[in-house]
């Protein structure tokens, strides 16, 4: 299963990394381009949310959970690549929900740095898999230098909480600067 599980996450990473190219295009251009291109996100969304889910299903069957769970190192792959699916799926349904009314005011930076975190969990949660498999990348270097060592620590370091409440305060502020706008309007 584990060869299943390597060849199916390249799926979902080509899939959602396009989609945050897409995205950052989309954020920067109201161009006929930009345009086309952002009628192929919820489609490509979408299959990026098919192709992740199949990865980590595979992905659970690749070892007994009583086994992955006994390392910091399979904990935090789990616990990453969870939230990545979630958090791509969270994305897709915006996209979908709201349609182009996102790329509106600050929706379309709220768009561009919710898809450059997304793109980054996907990393960290690639790099975490790299490692249980024996191959090493310097994204686990840079996480250590900043306070993350991958194979002993299973939490979330106070860089990263500190990163989530101030990322929270900035989208809940947009969020309302985004209303009172559209109230105005």
């Amino acid at each position: 299963m584990a060869a299943y599980h390597v060849v199916l996450v390249h799926f979902p990473i080509a899939l959602w990394m396009t989609a945050t190219l897409a995205i950052l295009w989309r954020a920067v251009s109201d161009g006929p381009l930009a345009q086309a291109i952002d009628r192929a996100l919820v489609p490509l969304l979408s299959i990026g949310f098919v192709a992740g889910a199949a990865a980590y299903a595979v992905g659970l069957m690749v070892w007994p959970w009583e086994t992955i769970a006994s390392t910091p190192l399979g904990r935090n792959h789990m616990l990453l690549a969870t939230w990545t699916v979630a958090y791509w799926a969270l994305l897709l349904f915006i996209r979908w929900r709201h349609g182009v009314a996102v790329w509106n005011g600050p929706g379309r930076w709220i768009m561009a740095g919710t898809a450059v975190l997304g793109s980054a969990l996907l990393g960290i949660t690639g790099t975490l898999g790299g490692h249980l498999v024996g191959i090493y990348t310097d994204v686990s270097a840079a996480l250590r230098l900043l306070g993350w060592e991958v194979y002993r620590t299973f939490y979330v370091p106070t860089w990263t909480l500190a990163a989530l409440v101030l990322a929270t305060v900035l989208l809940v502020g947009l969020g309302l600067w985004g209303r009172r706008a559209r109230a105005a309007a």
